[in-house]
């Protein structure tokens, strides 16, 4: 595969390789993703717009210049913009591959980093001398006009041209909340979505902060994605039920939106509304109990990005998917084709879309303590789901969780081990 060096989100010679749930490929025109959708399907867009995540300053102990890329925060809250974990490199921009980059001065806790209008603190090193938590000085609205006034996108070597915000925001891009574009949107555009509308698709959104890609560091690298804040729109929750009821495929724009679907539904299978805190890795080890269909850029086989798609489609298919991408130069990266990755029928031949819950021997939740027996512990997540081999239409409990009035009427199942 090339790298698409060329900030154009829908050029007319776009790719899309279509992977079905049999493990046929086709190649196609992006353009005719619409033809590839069913009536009754809903499709999922991250509308989180990206950030000016990327300030230039110095380092005010050594003198030393920086780049600080932000790269996580806790919630969207709009005025929770104070402390972010951050990646910070050394004198130098994007022309220069991020795997050359130098390190930045040596950090400590309690250094100041002076960028442009922004004053930031390191308060610690998140066991990397690259990766940091910072905190910002001022209030919100200050720390605002401050990224808009100094930030600039995160921006990697194949583009040899400075990106504009406006390059990065998708059509249909909202609260400010990326910390690099949720480029699979990049497909869409307000055309196709009325053209979609016609055939009897849906169309909803949902914001998640799409994380950093690359930190330069292969070891860093093992350690992506961040955590991620999540919001899930009641509208959108209820779209999924409806496209469900009527036997809709749920099709996933982009990694990130699978990313926050497969989180929020972890408790027994349904997605909520709500904001929430992305905190797993998606693998060939997962499960997928929500999306059924990912339309998502072409990513090289050693990014986290892959091995989410992993969890969509058999090692072979995707092994054969990958060859053709590669022996047809395929165009990556952010501006690049894309690919449309059904969920493999062999993969999942013995899981419905709808799973009837399956309990291990355990004990049922009630408000009576007592009844729970003596020597109850609760039993981590992934060690149900390694019992299964299957996806977990359960909840794992804690014992105070067990006697919650939040679960009042209500019968899960509390495992022992």
């Amino acid at each position: 595969m090339r790298a698409a060096n060329q900030a154009v989100q829908r050029p007319p010679q776009a790719r899309l390789l279509h992977l079905d749930a049999h493990g046929r490929v086709r190649h196609l025109p992006r353009s005719a993703l619409l033809h590839l959708l069913r009536r009754g399907d809903l499709v999922i867009a991250n509308d989180a717009a990206t950030l000016p995540a990327s300030l230039h300053g110095l380092h005010c102990r050594s003198g030393g210049a920086v780049e600080v890329r932000l790269a996580g925060r806790a919630s969207l809250a709009a005025d929770d913009v104070a402390q972010f974990a951050a990646v910070v490199f050394g004198a130098g921009d994007f022309h220069t591959r991020t795997e050359e980059r130098p390190l930045p001065p040596a950090l400590s806790p309690g250094d100041h980093l002076q960028l442009g209008p922004l004053q930031a603190t390191v308060l610690r090193l998140l066991d990397h001398p690259r990766l940091v938590l910072l905190r910002f000085a001022g209030e919100p609205s200050r720390i605002w006009r401050g990224l808009a006034a100094h930030g600039h996108p995160i921006q990697y070597a194949h583009l040899p041209q400075p990106l504009q915000l406006w390059d990065v925001w998708t059509p249909f891009a909202g609260v400010p909340a990326a910390f690099e574009p949720p480029s699979a949107g990049f497909a869409l555009d307000w055309a196709l979505l009325t053209r979609m509308r016609q055939r009897g698709v849906a169309f909803a959104t949902l914001t998640h902060a799409a994380g950093i890609s690359s930190t330069g560091d292969e070891a860093l690298d093992r350690r992506l994605p961040f955590d991620e804040p999540y919001r899930i729109p009641e509208a959108t929750a209820a779209a999924i039920r409806r496209a469900r009821a009527v036997g809709g495929r749920i099709v996933a724009i982009g990694t990130t939106v699978v990313r926050a679907l497969e989180h929020a539904a972890w408790l027994d299978g349904s997605v909520p509304a709500g904001a929430g805190l992305a905190t797993q890795r998606i693998s060939p080890r997962s499960r997928l109990r929500v999306v059924d269909t990912i339309l998502s850029g072409t990513h090289e086989p050693d990014s986290s990005h892959y091995q989410l798609l992993r969890a969509f489609a058999d090692e072979t298919a995707l092994r054969d998917a990958d060859a053709q991408l590669v022996a047809r130069d395929y165009r990556t990266h952010e501006f690049g084709d894309s690919v449309l990755i059904e969920r493999s029928v062999s993969r999942y031949a013995s899981v419905s879309a709808a799973a009837k819950p399956r309990c291990l021997p355990g004990i049922s939740a009630t408000e009576n303590a007592a009844e729970r027996g003596a020597g109850w512990r609760p039993v981590p997540p992934a060690s149900i789901a390694a019992a299964f081999q299957g996806p977990v239409n359960t909840m794992v409990l804690s014992a105070a969780a067990c006697t919650s009035a939040a679960w009042k009427g209500k019968r899960y199942h509390c495992f022992c081990e």
